[in-house]
Parts: C-alpha cells; sequence; structure tokens
C-alpha cells in the first residue's frame, strides 16, 4: 500500500510540474482517495467492495466526458481571433477579457445576436487566452 501511494504521489507531482492539475477541484481528489482506498481494499480480497469504490471515482474523475455535450469546435486562428476582437498582436489577458464583453454584448442572441456569432467571439476569446498562456510556459 504505502509502494503504491509513492507511485500515485510520483504521478501527481509529475503531472503538476506539467501544468496539467490547473483544473483540478477539491471532489475530483476527494474521487482520488476513494479510488485509492478501492484499490486497497481490491488488493485485500473484498471485490465487490473494491469494486465499487473503483468504478465510483472513475466516473467521477471521467464525469465531464460522460456528462458534457459534445460541443462543435470552431476552427480559427488567432489572426484571425484577433481580427474579430479587432485586438493587436500583444495583448495581454485583461485586454482579451475586455474586448470580448464588449463584443459579446453586442452579437448575444439575448441582444438581438446570434448564437453562431456569439460562439465565435467566445471561441477568439478562448484562442487567444490559450495563445497568452503557452506562450508565458515557454
Amino acid at each position: 500500500m504505502i509502494l503504491l501511494l509513492l507511485v500515485a504521489g510520483g504521478l501527481l507531482w509529475w503531472m503538476w510540474r506539467r501544468g496539467e492539475l490547473s483544473g483540478v477541484t477539491t471532489d475530483d481528489v476527494v474521487a482520488a482517495i476513494a479510488g485509492l482506498i478501492g484499490l486497497g481494499i481490491l488488493l485485500k480480497g473484498e471485490i465487490l467492495s473494491g469494486v465499487v469504490l473503483l468504478g465510483g471515482s472513475a466516473f467521477w474523475l471521467n464525469r465531464r466526458r460522460f456528462l458534457r455535450a459534445p460541443q462543435p469546435a470552431i476552427a480559427m486562428k488567432a489572426d484571425e481571433a484577433r481580427r474579430i476582437l479587432d485586438l493587436p498582436i500583444g495583448a495581454d489577458a485583461a485586454t482579451i477579457r475586455a474586448a470580448h464583453r464588449r463584443l459579446v454584448a453586442r452579437v448575444h442572441p439575448d441582444q438581438g445576436g446570434s448564437a453562431e456569432l456569439a460562439a465565435r467571439v467566445n471561441a477568439a476569446r478562448d484562442i487567444l487566452l490559450a495563445e497568452l498562456g503557452s506562450s508565458r510556459r515557454r
């Protein structure tokens, strides 16, 4: 069991160093702990209890994939995203968000716009913020 905890700790450390744990919530940590407990119970020979805990924790950790409706990906390059939001190349995150708020207020379906336009504006914001985040990691 101690070896299992050391391996899990090493894996978590590796994922944290790669920046893959940014979306982890407290619920995810609890589900991972329940999975480890389930694995320990399974190794002790209590098959039903172990499988139930492991299955429940696996579902909880992957619930976003199971419960989220598939969103159509909007293919867009960063240049097009900058043109949509009317931003220069070196815009920071606050400027990107401000431009997004200003534009989405005009194209939102509740304001007489369309869902397609609002989706494109949202995609432009997401692409520019992702590009900004990836340039900071380099």
